[in-house]
């Protein structure tokens, strides 16, 4: 749950959001997005109510991948579809902004964790969002997975995506964040940059 919450992100800045478990990340997370409707309060997005034109540029990845019964190829294709008459990229541009190129053909879920991480990411990136929300994406992947996910996340803040990242690692954030909120138990207890937070 939580109380109070009173925040303004920065439309470039890669926000990192920290706390322990039961802090409310994920739920600010899903508030942002628009997947639940605050109970008070409002979300605004450039001083605008949260609408669907402004959903249609965000898209969310989650701790755990969801994928297709079908090819690599097929899952970045499916989204596509979904947003896309005539997709302004294609599915071999988006598979090698992830490293995923030459798995194609292979069905998604003979991937390893970091790799259907990756495609999860992929699907993303292929919406072309302008924010995109990451909810603890690395949690369960091994050092050199984490690592890959963290060079795409980077790699596309770069381009000028706003990076809203749910994480518990004090490291991660370090490395990445550009300001930091910290909550606890369902309140804001610091919003600073990543330079002062450390």
């Amino acid at each position: 749950m939580l109380n109070g919450v009173d925040l303004q992100l920065p439309s470039r800045s890669l926000s990192m959001i920290l706390g322990s478990n039961g802090a409310g990340k994920s739920l600010l997370l899903r508030l942002l997005h628009g997947m639940i409707e605050p109970h008070s309060g409002e979300v605004l997005w450039h001083g605008k109510p949260l609408d669907e034109s402004q959903r249609l540029q965000q898209a969310m990845v989650f701790q755990r991948p969801t994928l297709l019964r079908r090819s690599v190829a097929a899952n970045v294709r499916f989204a596509l579809k979904q947003r896309y008459r005539k997709p302004p990229r294609s599915v071999e541009d988006i598979l090698n902004e992830v490293g995923l190129e030459k798995q194609a053909k292979q069905p998604a879920r003979l991937l390893s964790g970091g790799e259907q991480q990756r495609l999860n990411l992929a699907r993303a990136l292929a919406l072309e969002p302008k924010v995109l929300f990451l909810d603890e994406p690395t949690a369960s992947l091994d050092p050199a997975s984490t690592l890959a996910i963290e060079r795409i996340v980077q790699g596309v803040h770069s381009k000028g995506t706003k990076i809203v990242f749910v994480s518990h690692d004090l490291g991660q954030a370090r490395r990445l964040a550009d300001d930091i909120v910290f909550l606890h138990e369902g309140r804001v207890l610091e919003h600073t940059s990543a330079e002062q937070f450390f």
